[in-house]
């Protein structure tokens, strides 16, 4: 009675202690804009530059704002009773909420046909909900044919916080849809899937609460990047974890084993490589803390946790659940007794879709691997197609960006750096050096310094007998400004002739730090800004990914030997792995390139494709070799090989499907990094189902046979027996 009592006692305290997570994390998907930031200070490098100098931004310029821009423009030429219209706008703009200081007069472009004005708004508003107060007070002001655009770095950021605003409802909501109707095909059970989905959407309350509260205490930094990678990724590894214990599950209760025995025979045998392939990812993500950029370093432990409550959620809710519900949850296709049984010989005709490609495996071995590594070979040639060395800030938002559509008419006008100039912070003593080398750098043109006597917040400067002179803007006879000076330090600003996000701005850029550097010595002057940030950032991408990418591949060999007790096999799934990562990658960057006409990639979006596909291959790898080593100590090596093919054929299958469903739904996000990383992954786990771990590696290892579990105790143990 007490051995009764306790196998339903366990499952029912299980399940009662995730339901009371589940409804106590399920409210905080309603709280994550009190924690999440989409600022550009989460994303920048912390070493670089140009984080220096934002952080020494409010020293000079008396508040902590970002640049809006406003471009107005008519039909022609504006006339005066039109410049005197925008110049009442521009007088009302400090009124709307948000606006954080002194707005500027406008501003007349040479050819007389557009007027600017610089509104500063508050870092610490809500810089999205400041943008939309702006353009909504210019559509209520001005008349037609006046048109106004806000643009400028806040425009800029504001559009793209709008992109990540269907990542709570939309994003989940298509992820959950197409795990749902994956999963109903291919088990053909009303119930099942949604014992599997309660065990994803479970974790994931569960990792965003611990998410939520590390977040609120500083520990984390969460954006919207980092939010909306975190849903797809629990979403699919929980599903795939939860899919191969429903293999083992359903295997026991085919093999005539009651509920309560088939859970704990399924438990051991799904424990080990889940696990195992929940450890590889977590341990592929945390060598993102090597980076040096915070977005990075945040996804490595935000997604690691995520992870973490995954491998739990299949280890303790779904086991307790298909305790409970036993074979009711197959229901109306409940296994038979022998149904799922193993044919003895797999070399012989046999039945089943899985037992007939085992058999073909076995007859056409040699030939299979090198007609499938040919395959990938030929994608991975694709690779040098890829452009991955940043793209212009106003490319990230794809659909329609007024902040895209404002800087075309700005650079249309004015100066293409307006609103977004180069920032140098230098000690004042080197003052009149540094305007002279800004005066003579190619793409530069007005330079100003930072003077709390302008009305401005800065005033024009220029070198005379070696002596920087300030000139007074306002009515004659103004006395002449004197510099801010904060910490020794003055701030000169210097505004670009080219986009800020442009090519040519960011080789202005790079060329004047060298030349300060000439001029003043090295680490003399810190050169920042937007177009400072971007090459900061980029750099620091392509560094991190020439470190981290290797020391990937190394930690996870490390735990494939450990798991295989093998050499070899490791070896080769590795290389499989790199491979398979290639093809994915070249066939991505023909399809960004030519089908989809995307401008480039950010740097790091091979980095976070590979660690994903990498990681998250790998676990087919763990589910495939684990049971083959398992049948291979029983039935030999090549014979364990098929027998293991066939076990997880049709799991593997299904967690790759499911995963591929869950990263495309990252696509409905008008984000260009995240519509990248969700093709790159989507289509590589394809690739890694259906080819490299269906027939290559099957194939491959089939061929070479026991020889690759050199040097382990299995190894020696079949030389023996053949000898």
């Amino acid at each position: 009675m007490t051995t009764r009592w306790l196998r339903i006692g366990i499952p029912v305290l299980l399940v009662l202690v995730w339901l009371v997570g589940g409804a106590i994390g399920g409210p905080y998907f309603g709280k994550v804009d009190e924690v999440s930031t989409n600022d550009q200070s989460s994303y920048l490098p912390q070493s670089a530059d140009a984080t220096q100098v934002s952080k020494r931004l409010a020293d000079f310029t008396g508040g902590d704002s970002i640049p809006a821009v406003v471009v107005v423009t008519g039909d022609g030429p504006l006339t005066p009773g039109q410049l005197a219209e925008i110049r009442a706008f521009a007088s009302g703009l400090g009124t709307v909420e948000g606006v954080n200081g002194d707005v500027s007069p406008p501003v007349v472009s040479a050819d007389g046909q557009a007027a600017q004005i610089f509104v500063p708004i508050a870092s610490d508003a809500g810089i999205r909900a400041s943008v939309t107060a702006l353009r909504a007070h210019a559509t209520d002001t001005l008349t037609a044919p006046l048109t106004a655009w806000v643009t400028g770095p806040a425009g800029l950021t504001a559009d793209l916080v709008g992109g990540f605003l269907g990542i709570d409802g939309l994003l989940l909501g298509v992820a959950l849809l197409a795990v749902f109707v994956i999963l109903v095909i291919v088990y053909r059970s009303p119930l099942l899937p949604i014992l599997v989905l309660l065990t994803s959407s479970f974790a994931l309350c569960l990792a965003l609460l611990t998410v939520w509260w590390l977040a609120k205490a500083g520990i984390v930094v969460l954006n919207g990047q980092v939010q909306g990678i975190l849903f797809i990724l629990v979403i699919g590894a929980a599903t795939d974890y939860a899919l191969l214990y429903v293999a083992r599950f359903r295997e026991q209760i085919g093999a005539g084993a009651r509920r309560w025995d088939a859970t704990v025979r399924a438990w051991r045998g799904a424990f080990e490589p889940i696990v195992a392939s929940g450890g590889t990812v977590i341990a592929g993500l945390l060598c993102l803390l090597l980076s040096d950029l915070a977005t990075n370093r945040a996804l490595g432990p935000i997604a690691s946790i995520g992870i973490a409550f995954a491998v739990l959620s299949a280890l303790t809710f779904l086991p307790a659940l298909l305790a409970l519900f036993g074979r009711v949850a197959f229901w109306p296709f409940i296994p038979k007794h022998g149904a799922v049984a193993i044919p003895d010989d797999l070399t012989q005709p046999v039945r089943g879709l899985w037992p007939r490609q085992a058999r073909f495996v076995a007859r056409h071995a040699r030939a299979v691997w090198i007609v499938c590594a040919v395959v990938l070979l030929a994608a991975c040639t694709l690779v040098l197609q890829l452009k991955a060395d940043g793209v212009p800030q106003s490319d990230l938002v794809l659909g329609t960006s007024q902040a895209r559509d404002g800087q075309q008419v700005l650079g249309e006008h004015f100066p293409g750096g307006s609103g977004s100039p180069v920032y140098v912070v230098v000690p004042q003593e080197h003052l009149a050096a540094t305007v002279d080398v800004l005066h003579q750098a190619p793409g530069i043109g007005a330079v100003a310094v930072a003077s709390a006597d302008s009305p401005s917040g800065q005033a024009p400067v220029t070198v005379v007998n070696g002596t920087a002179v300030l000139t007074p803007v306002g009515a004659p006879g103004t006395p002449a400004p004197t510099p801010t000076v904060a910490g020794g330090d003055v701030l000169v600003i210097g505004t670009l002739t080219d986009a800020a996000d442009s090519t040519a701005a960011e080789q202005t850029v790079r060329d004047l730090r060298a030349s300060v550097n000439t001029a003043l010595g090295e680490g003399t002057a810190l050169v920042g800004g937007v177009t400072a940030t971007a090459i900061d950032t980029n750099d620091t991408s392509i560094r991190d990914r020439t470190l981290i990418i290797p020391v990937v591949l190394f930690v996870i060999l490390l735990i494939l030997m450990a798991l295989l007790r093998a050499i070899l096999a490791p070896v080769l799934l590795i290389l499989s792995v790199v491979v398979s990562f290639g093809a994915a990658l070249g066939v991505s960057a023909f399809v960004f390139n030519t089908v989809f006409g995307f401008p480039g990639a950010d740097p790091s979006v091979p980095l976070y494709g590979f660690v994903f596909l990498v990681a998250l291959g790998v676990d087919y790898n763990i589910f495939l070799m684990s049971r083959v080593r398992e049948e291979s100590r029983v039935h030999g090596t090549r014979p364990g090989i098929l027998r293991g093919l066939v076990a997880t054929g049709g799991v593997i299958t299904s967690a790759g499907l499911v995963l591929a469903a869950t990263f495309a739904a990252l696509g409905v996000i008008p984000i260009l990094f995240l519509v990248q990383i969700a093709f790159i992954v989507a289509f590589g786990v394809l690739v890694d189902t259906f080819l490299v771990r269906s027939l290559l590696v099957p194939a491959l290892t089939y061929d070479i046979g026991p020889a690759i579990w050199w040097p382990s105790k299995l190894w020696r143990r079949e030389r023996t027996l053949e000898a």
